[in-house]
């Protein structure tokens, strides 16, 4: 099992600046990573040393060019990433996973409960259902990792936007660039890629000005 050391190594390709404390809590989520991995299909990912560069690292690394605050909305959150592995940064982030398959939002529930993450809150809704049933939620970022049909995702999102909030994608180049037809109401900033494996990028987009 990695250490400290171990994980900041792997973690120094993305330059982040994390305390003992924190790197204890992705100590404690990565074991249950993996333990639960060999029950249930988490991720295709099996070591631990590229769980920590693929999942945490490329999730923790929107916290170089964003600083998130408020409440987060994760799409399909899946293993949680990027939506809980961001509490790890952003300790007091109000934080809603998405995640239809029962077994994941066990698994999600216990990661919060172990690592003491509070306001997490684990919904079975698909965001469709979630923006019906839950209209008048407005969140300031919301995110999404290894998704497609942004044609369907991207305004279903912007209407649980606040009117200064974020969409954060994380996507791989070419995927990225159908973003850009996505919505005409987003406005995109530029790609933020990813220091290993420079084909996966975040996109982060906001509701244009004239369109709030």
């Amino acid at each position: 099992m990695l250490d400290e050391s171990g994980i900041r190594a792997l973690l120094e390709p993305f330059q982040l600046e994390l305390s003992s404390s924190q790197i204890s809590q992705l100590l404690a989520y990565l074991d249950l990573l993996l333990r639960w991995n060999r029950k249930i299909n988490l991720t295709s990912i099996r070591t631990e040393e590229e769980c920590v560069s693929r999942h945490f690292g490329e999730s923790l690394y929107l916290a170089r060019s964003v600083k998130l605050q408020g409440n987060l909305l994760d799409i399909g959150s899946g293993a949680g990433f990027p939506g809980l592995a961001l509490r790890i940064a952003f300790p007091d982030l109000a934080t809603t996973l998405l995640e239809p398959v029962a077994k994941k939002r066990a698994f999600l529930k216990e990661v919060a409960r172990v690592c003491c993450m509070s306001k997490v809150e684990v919904r079975p809704e698909r965001l469709g259902d979630f923006s019906r049933q839950c209209q008048d939620a407005t969140f300031d970022t919301i995110t999404a990792r290894a998704v497609g049909h942004f044609d369907l995702l991207v305004p279903e999102a912007i209407n649980l936007l606040k009117p200064d909030g974020r969409i954060c994608l994380w996507v791989g180049h070419n995927q990225g660039q159908s973003l850009l037809e996505a919505s005409e109401r987003m406005q995109w900033g530029a790609p933020i890629a990813m220091p290993i494996g420079l084909e996966r990028e975040i996109w982060v987009g906001t509701i244009k000005p004239d369109l709030k």
